[in-house]
């Protein structure tokens, strides 16, 4: 478990070179005023000459009382350098490296642990490559309604229960022996996107490697990169991440195309995430009856025989909520 590879090097990339830029502008602005005080490099460099000095006696074992007088020293004069600047009509600080991040100087990482601010910059980009990017940063468990269930009490009942199994599938995700994999079913509007694109929020946020894909679009692509021709121009389909992904999406299981190949390849997916030990979430508006009827025994029995399944109940929301504004 953990953040999709190329999403890290891409934004430890960002961050080298993010570091490399506020170390460059911090060098031009030492130029600049080199070139109005000339004075100032003389005493960068005295004031160099005693940072290796506070070096040379830590490492000589010489007592701290010594060290801490150079250190004294060297405060002084960046007191008078800052004077100097000021007189001249720049910033105290005018010199200093202006990192993004203050905490980790825009390396991303504090004592070796990952810094706040390069979690953050992975989140982001996870939401963006996991396929649902608006949809979860609309759709959560705070904002998932269960009033659109009052339609009977059993259905309120039964919808309260899978709200309550998708938030425990968040908190028990990667401890040891929890279920990776759950089964939505139900007619239209639901609910079950929503509450894929909660789960989806939650565990980006944790640093798990989410990707959502349509049913139809997936297999599309692992049609293209078994029937598509190379020598065509057209850039090769790359469909690992169906397969490398820690948490798999897959929505409207059940509007494909359904033959030989398309069922070989559902197995293919499902079967290898198992044993690889990596999580599935399948939506499908089909019925657990007709979902039977649909697929081969080889899928069902790995759908109803591994995967926590959750039945959707009520009456389509999106119906609901036109009925509201009309």
């Amino acid at each position: 478990m953990g953040y999709n590879r190329a999403n890290f090097n891409r934004i430890r990339e960002m961050y080298q070179e993010k570091y490399k830029i506020a170390e460059a502008a911090a060098q031009a602005r030492r130029q600049e005023v080199y070139l109005k005080i000339p004075a100032l490099r003389a005493l960068d460099k005295e004031m160099g000459s005693m940072g290796l000095a506070i070096m040379n006696a830590a490492l000589s074992g010489k007592p701290e009382e010594a060290i801490a007088e150079i250190r004294a020293q060297n405060a002084q004069l960046r007191e008078i350098r800052g004077e100097i600047l000021v007189q001249h009509g720049f910033p105290a600080d005018y010199t200093d490296i202006k990192y993004d991040c203050p905490l980790c100087g825009d390396t991303g990482y504090v004592d070796f642990k990952m810094c706040i601010c390069m979690k953050r910059d992975l989140i982001a980009a996870a939401y963006e490559s996991s396929g649902m990017g608006q949809l979860i940063k609309t759709q959560t468990f705070e904002n998932f309604s269960l009033e659109y269930y009052r339609d009977s009490p059993e259905n309120y009942k039964t919808m309260q229960k899978v709200l309550e199994f998708a938030k425990a599938y968040v908190e028990n995700y990667g401890k040891p022996d929890a279920n990776l994999n759950m089964a939505f079913f139900g007619g239209t509007g639901l609910g079950k996107t929503h509450l894929s694109s909660a789960i989806a929020g939650a565990l980006i946020a944790k640093g798990v490697d989410v990707y959502y894909a349509g049913a139809v679009q997936m297999l599309s692509d692992f049609e293209a990169q078994r029937f598509g021709n190379s020598t065509s121009g057209e850039e090769l389909v790359e469909t690992s991440r169906y397969l490398d992904c820690d948490l798999l999406i897959i929505d409207d299981l059940g509007t494909e195309v359904y033959n030989q190949f398309t069922a070989s390849v559902m197995y293919n997916i499902i079967n290898t995430r198992l044993n690889r030990g990596l999580g599935t979430l399948i939506n499908s508006n089909l019925l657990q009856t007709e979902f039977r009827k649909r697929y081969w025994d080889r899928i069902t029995s790995r759908v109803f025989g591994e995967f926590m399944i959750m039945p959707f109940v009520g009456t389509d929301i999106r119906a609901q909520k036109m009925r509201k504004k009309s």
